[in-house]
């Protein structure tokens, strides 16, 4: 008599497949196993993964963890979620790099109603091909199958990252950032993974998802691949001018106005010129089409920027030359009045 598959049979009545469920783990352990380095001494299978932190005199950890939020919904609706690994990747690492940290390893959380194998993989070939490409060990995680919890065809997806830096080398920019800093702004390519709810409000996708196969005027992809573009690593952008920066601001959900004040000193304030960077036209159409408040758009998205970094003017001409598509976007000034961000012609 075969147990486990008499156990298997009743387990998927209640509407979970075991055996699915061991094919996506053993398919996401070779995947996996390209991300290693020799730090790794155990990774995917076992209880607990094991990391050896070697090259620092006096390493500080540094960890964060993000979901990719309603964006989840978005490439649901458009049968495409070849982009969800790489933008859980990025989100969680580019928190983690703005103290000078470099990625170590990184683990993934996937809980659905059924699980779909084919979605799976997908999802943790693109969080294994980014953890590649930013040297960092996608070392473990977890897939669960929860009926009754998720609605059927529904799931979710969250990573976790942890890094280190070097205590002597960790950007401190409280301490550092000075009033005549230069604010630096480096592009974004769109929404990145932040905004998604109030752009499912105005296009109505949850009613109607024919505009995300639709293009609009400006806009020279269908509203769907716009919308899916994937988060954009600054690792490697970033971990040039480490030692040039006073500070490093994320530019996440909240926009400048709520991302930039979480590096500021207590008697500064940050002054941006917005004709001094590009707007993407996704962010127009967003706009036009829901009649949404210039004020409540720099709220919710990051209008273009996705970081922005505080330097001493006698560093910016080294930081604008190694970063080319950077732009001197703003100057941090003496706060004047409760306002931490101004946000000029807009």
């Amino acid at each position: 008599m075969n147990i486990h598959k008499n156990v298997s049979k009743i387990y998927a009545s209640s509407g979970v497949n075991l055996d699915n469920s061991e094919k996506v783990k053993d398919q996401i352990k070779t995947i996996a196993q390209n991300t290693y380095d020799q730090n790794v001494m155990g990774g995917v299978g076992g209880f607990g993964a094991l990391y050896q932190i070697s090259g620092y005199d006096q390493p500080i950890l540094v960890s964060s963890t993000d979901p990719v939020g309603t964006k989840l919904s978005v490439a649901g609706m458009a049968n495409d979620y070849s982009n969800i690994g790489i933008d859980l990747v990025n989100a969680c690492i580019n928190d983690l790099i703005v103290v000078g940290a470099d990625p170590l390893f990184f683990l993934d959380y996937i809980a659905t109603s059924v699980m779909d194998p084919e979605i799976v993989v997908t999802v943790v070939e693109g969080i294994a091909k980014m953890c590649e490409e930013s040297n960092c060990a996608l070392i473990g995680g977890e897939t669960s199958e929860m009926p009754g919890v998720f609605q059927n065809g529904k799931f979710d997806v969250s990573g976790f990252v942890v890094g280190a830096v070097e205590s002597s080398k960790m950007l401190n920019p409280h301490q550092n950032i000075r009033i005549n800093d230069d604010l630096i702004g480096i592009p974004s390519n769109g929404l990145h993974t932040n905004g998604y709810s109030l752009v499912r409000h105005v296009f109505n996708l949850e009613e109607d998802t024919s505009p995300l196969f639709r293009q609009f005027k400006g806009i020279n992809n269908s509203l769907g691949q716009e919308l899916l573009k994937p988060h954009i690593s600054y690792y490697k952008t970033l971990k040039p001018v480490y030692e040039l920066v006073n500070g490093i601001a994320h530019i996440t959900g909240g926009g400048l106005f709520e991302n930039v004040p979480r590096i500021l000193p207590d008697n500064v304030m940050a002054i941006f010129d917005s004709t001094t960077w590009d707007v993407q036209e996704i962010f127009n159409l967003i706009q036009n089409q829901g009649q949404v408040d210039t004020i409540e758009m720099y709220h919710v998205f990051n209008m273009g920027l996705g970081m922005v970094l505080s330097v001493n003017p006698s560093q910016t001409d080294e930081v604008l030359n190694t970063i080319p598509t950077s732009k001197i976007v703003g100057k941090v000034a003496e706060k004047s009045g409760a306002d931490r961000v101004v946000i000029e012609n807009i």
